[in-house]
């Protein structure tokens, strides 16, 4: 898991109250870079999970000697620079930010992109 889980409710949290340092513990160079290029969104809230090790059987992996262990992640990501874009157009900003990433070891990223309003809603 890496950064901050999706809270409750975004009514009472802050930006400032949100930790978007890296677990450098556990978190790769490719998963820092992420974090980092993703925090020119704004984001509210942000969760980044490696899942390569879940892919480590495909053929890609295993012709590569198992990669570098960051080839899928899972992105959850509020932020208000979603206001007015389908889900289409909200994918295509982060890929445009992470256009390096994808072209080199990424080759898989699952998104859940939704405003703070949106989070809000679902929670009411």
């Amino acid at each position: 898991m890496f950064l901050t889980r999706l809270p409750r409710s975004l009514a009472s949290i802050s930006r400032r109250s949100i930790a978007m340092k890296p677990d450098v513990s556990s978190a790769g160079p490719v998963q820092v870079s992420i974090q980092e290029k993703l925090a020119k969104l704004r984001p509210e809230a942000l969760t980044i999970t490696n899942d390569s090790w879940q892919h480590r059987h495909h053929a890609a992996m295993r012709e590569d000697g198992g990669g570098n262990g960051e080839t899928h992640f899972t992105i959850n990501i509020v932020s208000d620079e979603f206001k007015g874009k389908s889900s289409m157009q909200r994918h295509r900003m982060i890929y445009s930010l992470l256009s390096e990433e994808l072209a080199g070891s990424v080759h898989a990223l699952s998104l859940h992109t939704k405003t703070t309003e949106e989070v809000q809603s679902t929670k009411a």
